[in-house]
């Protein structure tokens, strides 16, 4: 999928806020010919924009109200709207991989988003927001995507039982109540086409806008074979009222993906097994397809200067079926691999997401209190019915493929693995006060609980994995100092929970996951320059494990991990024409008081990864006969070696990971209307590098894709 952002800019909303007074100014340098694109700006009523370029200053993931990234004791990452459109990325972890501290997971062979903070998180983790809201959709990622926010660090406090590694927010774009219209192409190197509609303005005069978003996408895979297609329809309304604010968004997605594990590790070297990168070992029916839908309803009711209110609802509900050849084992000298059908058919999982919340103003002497309090309802249900099962084949050799010769013809439905079922339903009250002391402290304390229930299990009959029912109160405390309005110190406290459970294997009702996290840090923001610095240490207990005690599993909780750290990030504009992201991060994360893993790193979490991108904003250029305004971009991220494990307390170390991006954009006026031109190279040098694990036996790597050329055109109109 690739992201296409209006191309001149757009205001920017934040907790579903947008100044009513939006207008629109040319301005025409005297000079220019009448074919130069005038520079637009866009007037909003808010004195501080949520963000400019590549800086952002404010986000609503760090403390569920508007407030300022400086005055947050926690580290909080934004991924503008301009970077986006200019790297252009197509997934989630794509978007992300230039946080610091933020690596890809297991994404169940590129069907779903895994995203890991700092050591800790996996799919379905429950840590994936849309809007503020609960999101199960497989790809978060879509033509709808503004910016996207990070909080990192243990944050059920806010958002409930969750994996400590900290939350990701994808944020939708809004109706405008100015007139933008715009029509994209794209093509890739890899082969194929998209096309996109983004149109949105007022209806009427009344503070009431629309926007509607369609986007379609065929391309074919990076490997050998294998085919994405994606169609997208979103459309979006909006009221905005002197004091109240009303807005409804659906998103319909249609998809079909390859499932691609990767490569293997050859045990007996420890690398990647000596085949080219593009080789797959499956088939071409290797394929999730499927539908998602999303629904958000919002309001926002300023009750006077000092208080508004907030509601919502939001639904996402994602349906699938499958089919695969699964690699289970490999000769590595002789190449011969055993392959089985696996099938996953009506899968299908559903969120409801229910929340109501009072942020506000409180002077008392001369202290101010910032309190935002509320309570959240979610019932999050997955089902996956029928699950088929081959018999395992071995005619298929990895270092000569023939395809062809396993078919899912013979594939029967495994009762005892079919009716996997995981059903929670949480129930949560939360108030949060940050305590403005004076101009330089500000003290935050907040408490949430959290009362639920879960219930997992599988097969026909039905056997209960778990089924728990419990309550769990989560603190959260920080204090911050400004050594100047633009530059603070903090230090924070923070845990997390997530119930303990199975569906795999009867394991009764286990105490929940718990983790709590230290952080220090500073944050600097400029005029144009957004930083900060954070060490953490995060320690996690109660981990479900596995011991074979006189050749019977027993699982019990004993297992604890620990991550710690030192992350960087930077954001913004260094001069007049350059802007920059930068990013470096330094985590030790490991397993403790396990009987097999004790010692070995936590998965997908290299050691030390940094990034710089830097963009130049070139002015009016001409290209023969016609003038317009270019931008141009390069940048590079790296990696080290990344652990892999293969359940046993072995680890495997992948080699360090490297890859340069670049782009260049041309805004000029093609018969009286503003066309942008956008050239993007990924992974300039066609580099090898491996992208995340999975699998305990057969350790399986994901290989990033190789070198891509794409080529984006937009009206705008």
């Amino acid at each position: 999928m690739k992201k296409q952002l209006v191309g001149i800019c757009s205001v920017m909303l934040t907790h579903g806020a947008i100044a009513a007074d939006v207008q629109t100014q040319a301005n025409t340098d005297a000079a220019a010919s009448e074919n130069v694109l005038p520079t637009v700006s866009v007037k909003a009523s808010r004195e501080d924009a949520a963000e400019k370029g590549y800086q952002a200053k404010r986000a609503s993931v760090g403390s569920r109200s508007d407030a300022a990234l400086v005055d947050v004791p926690q580290a909080v990452s934004v991924v503008t709207s301009q970077f986006l459109q200019d790297r252009q990325p197509s997934s989630l972890a794509e978007s992300l991989d230039t946080v610091s501290g933020v690596h890809m997971g297991n994404t169940l062979g590129g069907t779903l988003d895994a995203i890991i903070k700092r050591g800790f998180g996996d799919n379905r983790d429950n840590s994936m927001l849309r809007d503020g809201m609960l999101s199960v959709q497989p790809r978060n990622f879509t033509p709808t995507t503004e910016r996207i926010e990070v909080l990192k660090g243990p944050s059920s406090m806010l958002y409930g039982s969750m994996d400590p590694g900290g939350v990701v927010n994808v944020i939708s774009k809004k109706p405008l109540l100015e007139n933008q219209r715009s029509v994209t192409l794209g093509t890739t190197s890899y082969g194929g086409l998209s096309e996109q509609i983004d149109l949105t303005g007022p209806i009427g005069d009344s503070g009431l806008a629309y926007r509607l978003i369609a986007d379609h996408e065929r391309s074919n895979y990076w490997r050998n074979f294998g085919e994405t297609t994606q169609s997208v329809v979103a459309p979006s309304l909006a009221w905005y009222g002197r004091d109240t604010t009303l807005s409804f968004a659906y998103e319909h997605m249609n998809y079909s993906v390859p499932i691609d594990r990767g490569t293997v590790i050859d045990t007996r070297t420890g690398n990647p097994v000596a085949v080219p990168a593009d080789r797959r070992f499956d088939e071409a029916y290797n394929i999730s397809a499927g539908r998602s839908d999303a629904v958000n309803l919002r309001f926002d009711h300023k009750l006077n200067a000092d208080w508004t209110l907030h509601g919502g609802y939001g639904f996402s509900r994602s349906y699938y079926n499958d089919w695969q050849a699964r690699v289970l084992s490999v000769n590595y000298a002789t190449g011969i691999a055993t392959r089985r059908v696996d099938s996953t058919q009506n899968g299908v999982q559903s969120a409801h997401t229910l929340t109501l919340n009072l942020e506000g103003k409180l002077n008392w002497g001369e202290i101010r209190h910032d309190i935002v309090g509320g309570v959240d309802y979610m019932r999050n249900y997955r089902v996956l019915a029928e699950l088929y099962r081959g018999p395992s084949n071995t005619r298929f050799n990895i270092y000569d493929p023939v395809y062809g010769q396993l078919t899912p013809a013979g594939s029967k439905i495994s009762p005892a693995d079919s009716d996997q079922t995981d059903k929670l339903i949480s129930r949560g009250v939360f108030v949060q006060d940050s305590i403005h002391l004076d101009q330089r402290w500000i003290l935050l304390a907040g408490a949430r609980y959290e009362y639920f229930n879960e219930l997992t299990g599988k097969g026909r009959p039905f056997v209960v994995g778990s089924k728990v029912a419990a309550g769990r109160a989560t603190p959260r405390a920080g204090v911050v100092y400004k050594l100047a309005p633009d530059w603070s110190m903090y230090a924070s406290y923070s845990e997390s929970f997530k119930p303990n459970t199975s569906i795999a294997t009867p394991i009764g009702e286990l105490p929940p996951e718990l983790a709590k996290g230290y952080e220090i840090g500073s944050k600097l923001e400029t005029e144009n320059l957004t930083a900060t610095v954070a060490v953490f240490d995060i320690q996690k207990r109660n981990i479900q494990t596995t011991e074979t005690i006189g050749g019977v599993n027993y699982t019990r909780n004993a297992g604890k991990a620990r991550s710690r750290g030192l992350e960087f990030d930077a954001n913004g504009r260094i001069s007049q024409d350059l802007s920059l992201v930068g990013s470096y991060a330094y985590t030790e994360a490991r397993y403790a008081d396990d009987p097999k893993l004790a010692g070995n790193p936590l998965p997908n979490t290299p050691k030390h990864s940094a990034s710089l991108y830097l963009t130049r904003d070139f002015g009016v250029s001409r290209v023969g006969p016609v003038e317009g305004r270019v931008r141009a971009g390069a940048g590079a991220r790296v990696f080290s070696s990344l652990p892999v494990g293969d359940g046993t307390g072995k680890v495997y170390h992948l080699p360090y990971g490297r890859v340069m991006d670049a782009f260049v954009s041309w805004n000029t006026l093609v018969g009286g209307q503003s066309v942008d031109w956008q050239f993007n190279i990924k992974n300039i040098f066609d580099s090898t590098y491996y992208t995340a694990s999975c699998c305990t036996g057969t350790p399986f790597v994901n290989i990033g894709a190789g070198r891509e050329f794409t080529l984006n055109a937009k009206l705008n109109f």
